[in-house]
């Protein structure tokens, strides 16, 4: 069964899963990719249901039964994710085979790491995010993926225009051809931040505030708003992404608790959402 969820997204539900899909980012079926919905999984409390944190203090076995029903779900091998371990900082590591399983079968190698790319298929790449922006990118010239973890410090330092830029020396990538999908994270009106984090923003978007079309907003008293959407929008713009080969989800993970973990809305007592994506072996143009 599929849901729109409005014009940007769909819930795709399964027996076992739930995961968000984004109809305007025109990937073929053979480009397997999905962020995770909360729903469906086994996990119980402050982690219910599919918690797909490792490390947030919930039962191994349990979210690695996660995975496989997720997983399942999308298409994608669970023995074979490859995780990172993400640090808010702006470094990209490119994935080969020797790499499956990173994280998940064998002990997690890559340190300081928020973006994930390959060219090679069978080997789904996965970001964690809670309210960050998860940020999926597609070269269809090169048959290149890769995954961003975007948190307010990677947006600010162009992670996601870093990555672009990576895929660009490591595979040839033209960035005009790249296609990419913003996921579910925290709008604007829910990220409210203050001033020693509006510098950080003015400083790497410019000041003027309360701009349409930019990223910082005024908010109550000394308080800030800003657009973690548009700002990684800019960021994909300034590396060669086409504008209108960007797609925004326009879905809150603090907006919809029924749906996402929300490291905000549950100050921090949640599980953790999971970008996935991955080339499948079999390879068809269609979309």
């Amino acid at each position: 069964m599929d849901i729109r969820l409005n014009q940007q997204s769909k819930l795709i539900v399964s027996e076992e899963a739930a995961y968000v899909t984004f109809p305007g980012w025109h990937v073929p079926a053979n480009v397997r990719y999905g962020y995770s919905s909360r729903l469906f999984g086994l996990s119980k409390g402050i982690y219910s249901s599919m918690n797909l944190g490792l490390n947030r203090g919930d039962d191994a076995d349990t979210v690695r039964a996660n995975y496989k029903r997720i997983c399942g779900a999308i298409g994608i091998p669970a023995e074979r994710v490859v995780f990172s371990k993400q640090t808010h900082l702006c470094n990209v590591k490119k994935v080969t085979a020797k790499d499956a399983g990173n994280g998940f079968t064998k002990e997690n190698s890559f340190q300081d790491i928020d973006a994930l790319m390959t060219d090679e298929p069978g080997l789904p790449l996965v970001i964690f995010t809670s309210d960050c922006v998860p940020v999926f990118l597609y070269d269809p010239g090169k048959r290149v993926i890769a995954l961003v973890h975007a948190g307010w410090r990677g947006t600010v330092s162009g992670i996601a225009r870093e990555t672009v830029f990576a895929m660009k020396r490591e595979y040839g990538t033209n960035p005009a051809d790249v296609i990419a999908a913003v996921g579910p994270s925290i709008c604007r009106e829910c990220f409210e931040i203050g001033p020693e984090v509006a510098e950080e923003f003015t400083a790497a978007f410019g000041t003027e505030v309360d701009r349409e079309g930019g990223v910082l907003f005024h908010g109550r008293g000394d308080r800030f708003h800003a657009d973690l959407w548009k700002a990684n929008e800019i960021r994909l713009l300034e590396a060669g992404v086409k504008k209108d080969r960007i797609t925004i989800s326009g879905l809150c993970t603090m907006c919809r608790p029924e749906l996402f973990f929300s490291h905000r809305a549950t100050n921090g007592l949640r599980g953790s959402n999971a970008g996935f994506l991955m080339l499948d072996e079999v390879w068809n143009e269609e979309p």
